[in-house]
């Protein structure tokens, strides 16, 4: 028979272990337990209010960190999805007849080619759905390279920091290959495949030339496919002219407007003046939208990060190293 008290002790334990062993080690800690809403539903906060509930709104949207198209996890942390997430936040802004133009602010180094392309062609659904009535315009932060100004290019116009680092236009696969120390070990790879090319990036044995070839050929389709989404995105920059600053390289914010890779160097609320004199608008309201129990003090306030860090190195791999298997990634990360 099942003794449900020794059930209910050893689950009590398990929840607060943890946290007694780091009040035994750190010195004095406090919690605090606040019910969750069953509710998961996207809420609205308003970050600044110049006129009240009849005023417009102006929409302000994070993309934050790694671009995937999976739940992002973090120790201690619940995880959220970046391509869901910004799906449902420009629904929710979409559906929101006193939403007058949208900002998204990027803070991304990019991330996997599909994710970043799912959420560039997003953008562009709402600017269709919207009829182009409401601006987007995208606003660079400290990073908003490759994946990120991917997304970025969907915007109606983008602004950078004078701070910011962008660019970085080009496709990595970034690989391994243990086959050297598996064979100081005495440790062979053996794959049985219905064909030569089945397990073409193996980390476990060389890559063959002939699987680079087939490699390379899909890093250079993804290429095009990011060039053309630039240069649809800055008319005023031929196929070319894109294709001879997209070397994978970043820029300053100074060094892409004179390249033409973004409209202007201002700050989040030069972006919100700017967006209210465009639509002709004295007074406005700016909101976010975020999970329950997610407040947000004010437009600068972003998501906490998942990942606990110590000295500034994050405790956790990043998220393109846990998975094992080859990526195509628009993603500035300059291997270590």
């Amino acid at each position: 028979m099942i003794n449900h008290n020794h059930n209910i002790r050893v689950l009590v334990l398990a929840v607060f272990m943890p946290f007694l062993a780091i009040q035994a080690g750190c010195g004095p800690q406090s919690f605090k337990i606040t019910p969750v809403p069953t509710d998961r539903a996207l809420e609205e906060s308003v970050l600044i209010d110049e006129g009240g509930l009849l005023t417009p709104k102006i929409a302000l949207i994070d993309v934050d960190g790694i671009i995937m198209n999976r739940e992002l996890g973090g120790f201690l942390s619940e995880g959220e999805h970046p391509v869901s997430l910004l799906i449902e936040k420009l629904d929710k802004a979409a559906k929101d007849k006193s939403v007058k133009a949208l900002i998204l602010r990027i803070n991304s180094p990019g991330g996997s080619v599909t994710a970043s392309d799912i959420m560039y062609s997003e953008l562009l659904r709402f600017k269709k759905e919207t009829k182009g009535k409401r601006p987007v315009v995208a606003v660079l932060s400290d990073v908003a390279a490759s994946g990120g100004y991917y997304i970025a290019c969907a915007a109606d116009e983008i602004v950078a920091h004078p701070t910011t680092v962008t660019g970085s236009i080009g496709v990595i696969m970034q690989m391994v290959n243990f086959a050297g120390t598996m064979s100081k070990i005495g440790v062979k790879a053996d794959a049985i495949t219905s064909g030569k090319m089945k397990d073409a990036g193996s980390p476990l044995r060389e890559m063959k030339p002939e699987e680079r070839e087939v490699f390379q050929s899909l890093v250079n389709q993804f290429y095009d496919r990011f060039v053309k989404t630039v240069a649809a995105g800055r008319p005023k920059l031929t196929e070319e002219q894109v294709r001879t600053i997209a070397d994978g390289r970043v820029w300053s914010a100074q060094q892409a407007l004179e390249l033409g890779l973004i409209d202007r160097i201002g700050t989040l609320r030069d972006a919100l003046a700017d967006v209210k004199e465009q639509l002709g608008l004295k007074k406005a309201r700016v909101v976010c939208y975020h999970r329950p129990l997610g407040w947000k003090p004010n437009v600068y306030a972003e998501s906490p990060a998942g990942q606990p860090q110590v000295n500034l190195v994050n405790v956790a791999l990043p998220p393109t190293w846990v998975r094992p298997e080859p990526q195509f990634m628009y993603l500035w990360a300059p291997q270590p």
